[in-house]
C-alpha cells in the first residue's frame, strides 16, 4: 500500500483540482469541501444538499466511536458550494452516484477517480485521505497549532498528528503546551516496569550497532543517506528539547 501525502505545492493542488473538475464537477466540489474542512470522505459523501448549503459551520461525527466535531466552511467554500447546489433538490445528495441516482457517490468510486487523476499528474502518493492531510498541512503551517489539529482530527497524540502531516515534531512546542495530567500520566509510563529505561536502552543499541557499522566497506551509499538524515533529525529533536525550558 502507497503512502498517502498531502499536497504541499499549491500550484499542482489548483492543478489537481481542476483535472478532477475535468472528469466531472462533482469530484471538484469533493476536494474542495474536504480540502476546506478537513472532513472525512466517507462523512462528506453522507450530506445532502441542505445539510451544507449556506453553512458557516457543520456538524460532523469521525472515527469509529463517532465523536462529533464542528468543522468551519470559509466564504469562499461557502460560495463555491451555494453556486453548485443552486436549484438542486435540498433532499437530493450533495454528491450523487449518477446524475439520475437517487444514492450518494460511493467512497470506492471517489478514490479511483483520485487515484486516477494522481497518476496522470505523475503523484503516486494520491489516496482517500488526501483531502484530510493537505487540510492539515495547510492549518498547521499557517496557524503552526498542532492540538488544535490533534483535537479536530481525534488523534491521541500530537507525534500522530506530525506523522499524519508529513511534518517533523517540534518537541519545544509540544513540551511547552503539556497539561499537568499528561505530564504525570508520562511519568507513570515511563516508570513502569522499568519501560523509560527500556526505551533508552534500546535506542543506545541502535546507535551502537549503527556506530560499528559505520565503518563497513560493504556498505552502500544509500545506507549513509540514511544515516544522515536519521542525524540530523535527532539533532535537531535533541536541540528543541535542550532549549525548551
Amino acid at each position: 500500500m502507497n503512502w498517502v501525502a498531502p499536497i504541499k505545492d499549491e500550484e499542482t493542488l489548483q492543478r489537481f483540482k481542476e483535472a478532477l473538475r475535468e472528469v466531472d464537477d462533482k469530484y471538484y466540489i469533493l476536494f474542495e469541501i474536504g480540502v476546506g474542512t478537513g472532513m472525512q470522505l466517507q462523512e462528506i459523501l453522507k450530506f445532502k444538499n441542505k445539510d451544507i448549503r449556506g453553512k458557516e459551520k457543520i456538524e460532523a461525527s469521525i472515527g469509529t466511536k463517532k465523536i462529533t466535531r464542528v468543522f468551519d466552511i470559509s466564504e469562499e467554500l461557502q460560495k463555491i458550494i451555494n453556486d453548485y447546489t443552486e436549484g438542486k433538490d435540498p433532499d437530493a445528495y450533495l454528491i450523487q452516484g449518477h446524475t439520475s441516482s437517487q444514492t450518494p457517490l460511493s467512497r470506492e468510486q471517489a478514490y479511483r477517480v483520485f487515484k486516477s487523476v494522481g497518476r496522470d499528474m505523475g503523484l503516486n502518493s494520491i489516496g482517500a485521505q488526501t483531502m484530510r492531510k493537505t487540510f492539515a498541512w495547510k492549518y498547521y503551517k499557517t496557524t503552526n497549532d498542532i492540538y488544535y489539529l490533534q483535537n479536530l482530527l481525534n488523534h491521541a497524540s500530537p507525534s500522530i498528528t506530525y506523522r499524519y502531516i508529513g511534518e517533523k515534531p517540534n518537541v519545544e512546542v509540544v513540551l511547552r503546551k503539556m497539561t499537568p495530567e499528561e505530564n504525570e500520566r508520562s511519568r507513570r509510563l515511563l516508570y513502569k516496569d522499568g519501560n523509560g529505561k527500556k526505551r533508552m536502552e534500546a535506542i543506545i543499541k541502535l546507535f551502537r550497532s549503527l556506530e560499528k557499522e559505520l565503518d563497513n566497506p560493504a556498505n552502500s551509499d544509500a545506507f549513509y543517506g540514511k544515516i544522515d538524515c536519521l542525524l540530523e533529525e535527532v539533532e535537531e529533536l535533541i536541540r528543541n528539547f535542550n532549549n525548551t525550558k
